[in-house]
């Protein structure tokens, strides 16, 4: 009798390690749980195809063993990808989720004009007799004598045209920042605006808009508490 018990534990044991094995041998190594798609989401100016490629992960891989991370960076380092997420979608599909770079302006230099973004990451170069292509980008020119994204002034001037409200942003022709707290903007009917640093951008945006309706030529919200129309 306690042979047969013996006999029975030993072949429920070794039953067991082989649904083990089978189980592990699906989910690691075989086709069975692989890869059978490579989503992308959020993707527009820069084709899915091209994020594919950077991921690179053959099809049938086996999605257990997809180092997320990994795929993220190698998306991520794309130059039009802000940032990216990558997650598992059992049972085949790996989705990869991005955040475009968006052009918010437009650096004038001899011969040709350099598109931005808020981080002052370079985007596209364009010639300055293709004028039709920056038409068509309507984006703010951002002036300064060298154009250094680390700049105090610079990066102060792209922060506050990245958060200005829309209402406020397409009337935006040029912007300048000797410094950090002395960003300017010039709008499109030829009137000035002094807006200081890039804080309480909301309290200056609300006090412009109202401002904008009076005959004026020159507004200073560097201080919102302390507005001054000329």
């Amino acid at each position: 009798m306690r042979k047969n018990v013996l006999w029975r534990t030993a072949v429920a044991v070794l039953l067991a390690g082989g649904v083990v094995a089978v189980a592990g041998w699906v989910v690691f190594l075989s086709p069975v749980l692989g890869v059978r798609e490579v989503a992308v989401a959020g993707a527009a100016r820069i084709p899915a195809e091209q994020v594919r490629r950077a991921a690179g992960v053959p099809l049938d891989t086996p999605l257990v063993s997809v180092d997320l991370e990994a795929v993220r960076a190698r998306v991520a380092a794309l130059r039009d990808i802000e940032s990216a997420r990558v997650d598992r979608e059992w049972p085949g599909t790996l989705l990869i989720a991005v955040v475009e770079r968006v052009p918010l302006a437009a650096v004038p230099s001899p011969g040709k004009t350099t598109v931005v973004d808020r981080y002052g990451v370079v985007l596209d170069v364009v010639a300055t007799e293709d004028a039709a292509t920056l038409v068509s980008l309507r984006l703010p020119e951002l002036r300064a004598h060298r154009f250094d994204p680390a700049d105090p002034g610079i990066r102060a001037a792209l922060a506050v045209l990245a958060t200005l409200p829309e209402s406020l942003s397409r009337r935006v022709k040029q912007v300048t920042a000797a410094s950090a707290e002395t960003v300017t903007l010039t709008l499109a009917d030829g009137r000035t605006v002094v807006w200081g640093g890039p804080e309480r951008t909301g309290d200056k945006s609300r006090i412009l808009t109202a401002l904008l309706r009076e005959n004026a030529m020159t507004f200073d919200v560097s201080s919102p508490d302390v507005v001054t129309v000329k």
